[in-house]
């Protein structure tokens, strides 16, 4: 025992150096890779920033802004990791434009790869994604919308019901909205993607999976097991199983010939005609395959939509004349008393709801960074060379305040068709991406929101239970209202309208 002591007693001086040296290294690695870039001066080893990060997102990335507002981009360092923050609209579009195998990789996540797995839409370049791109457009058009648009109204329907019951059995106590739309729109991401093909059983152990997934997104990556990332990862598994088997089921029906009543359909449709007619399979056509890229969707889908959501009721009740003109305007076009859906044409009338919709996701866009990681050193401006292996986040929330008349003002007429500064400003609104991984469900998106506003604001009441700091930004993942958007509910309409399918 005392030998050992003793060999302990005589390396400790050369561990306690070679950490030291090694700490130094690393800091060495760090001025190397930031150089005049905007950042903090010293940086905890291994860790970095990430504890600032995970406290207070909101906060971290307020700060890397604001230290970009000189040069456009900003610095900093994440559990090993050096990361660049874009600020500046055109090197935004610089980055969107390089994601190809010698420039940038969309990772959607900065540990996406472990966590959804390889097969992942967001993952791919070239001709194959192009491909896929051309397999997945099947899933928008005219008819496939107008069959989504009828399943989305009857679950809003159903939940703005389910919410006024909770808030009149509670009419002293706000409801907090956050987890109600959270929950509606994953019924709607369900039904609309997947539709008949989940049971209720599959239906429950979906939501179950989803929470682990959406509770792992802002933790620590963690690969162990009992750790929420774990979870995640295993979770986002079982989910690409049971969309796998969605899959499996709706090649079958629409081989027999059945009518597609969901977007799994309308896919596996025009899939089945083209193995029909070329005798070979396209690329990346596997049930395995779409159900990784279900996932997808549903990741895509669910967070941001819950946000935007969120954000329209925020702003529709801290702008009562903005209100006021929406509903005007709806019910010049739609009557709950018809007990009719609002139909493709009617949506399409709604221009100023429409303006509205785009100007919630302008002033709040949702997901606010899109994270890539540079695959080689890559030039950024004449006087700074992004270092391979950065996780770059250009930051599209950002760009919604340059360029845009009176950008930090709440103005759904700046989307008219007198002003039409989403024509203008084209390059400063990214909330839907931008280049070759622009979001190709952003018309669906935008008729979610638009249904949702013009149903909410005719069938209910609404009063914002308004507390100090509760619109600040709060990340959940995608940003929501810090309160979870508390409101006072009753019924507006004299009853509700009787809604069905065709």
């Amino acid at each position: 025992m005392e030998n050992r002591v003793s060999l302990i007693s005589t390396l400790m001086p050369y561990l306690v150096s070679l950490l030291v040296f090694l700490l130094f290294l690393e800091q060495i690695s760090y001025f190397r890779k930031k150089r005049n870039a905007p950042g903090p001066n010293l940086v905890i080893p291994f860790l970095g920033n990430v504890a600032s990060l995970v406290r207070d997102p909101t906060t971290f990335w307020d700060l890397q802004s604001k230290l970009a507002a000189r040069c456009g981009f900003s610095a900093n360092y994440i559990i090993g990791r050096f990361i660049v923050f874009i600020r500046d609209t055109e090197l935004s579009h610089l980055i969107f434009a390089n994601v190809r195998p010698d420039a940038f990789a969309l990772v959607g996540h900065p540990f996406g790869k472990k966590l959804f797995g390889e097969h992942n839409l967001i993952y791919m370049f070239g001709q194959d994604h192009k491909d896929l791109r051309r397999q997945i457009a099947t899933n928008f058009t005219p008819k496939a919308l107008a069959t989504y648009t009828a399943l989305q109204q009857l679950i809003i329907l159903k939940h703005l019901m389910h919410w006024e019951r909770l808030s009149s059995e509670s009419a002293s106590e706000p409801i907090s909205l956050r987890l109600l739309i959270r929950e509606m729109n994953l019924e709607t991401s369900q039904t609309v993607f997947v539709g008949r093909y989940l049971s209720r059983e599959a239906r429950d152990r979906f939501r179950e999976d989803y929470n682990f997934f959406n509770n792992g997104l802002m933790k620590l990556p963690i690969d162990l097991p009992a750790f929420a990332f774990r979870n995640a990862r295993l979770a986002v598994d079982r989910l690409v199983t049971t969309l796998t088997a969605c899959a499996t089921q709706s090649r079958s029906r629409m081989a027999e010939g059945d009518e597609p009543s969901c977007l799994l359909d309308f896919w596996m449709q025009e899939l089945v005609k083209e193995i029909a007619e070329s005798q070979t399979p396209p690329r990346h056509s596997s049930d395995a395959e779409i159900g990784s890229y279900l996932f997808d969707f549903l990741f895509a889908a669910q967070d941001a939509s819950t946000s935007s959501l969120l954000w329209a009721v925020t702003l529709l009740d801290s702008h009562p004349e903005v209100l006021q003109k929406v509903r005007e305007e709806v019910s010049r076009i739609w009557s709950p008393e018809s007990n009719q859906l609002i139909s493709a044409d009617q949506l399409r009338e709604m221009k100023y709801t429409q303006a509205v919709a785009r100007e919630v996701v302008r002033y709040r866009a949702p997901a606010t960074l899109v994270p890539h990681i540079a695959t080689v050193d890559f030039p950024l401006t004449d006087s700074y060379t992004i270092p391979k292996g950065t996780i770059v986040f250009p930051c599209v929330y950002d760009s919604s305040f340059q360029g845009f008349t009176e950008p930090h003002r709440f103005d759904p007429e700046r989307f008219s068709v007198e002003r039409q500064e989403e024509v203008v400003y084209k390059r400063n609104f990214l909330a839907f991406g931008a280049g070759a991984h622009q979001c190709v469900g952003q018309r669906y998106a935008v008729n979610h929101l638009v249904l949702f506003i013009a149903m909410f604001v005719t069938l209910l009441d609404f009063k914002r239970h308004r507390t100090d700091g509760c619109d600040e930004i709060t990340y959940t993942p995608t940003i929501s209202p810090k309160d979870g958007c508390k409101v006072y509910l009753s019924r507006r309409c004299a009853r509700y309208p009787n809604l069905a399918l065709n």
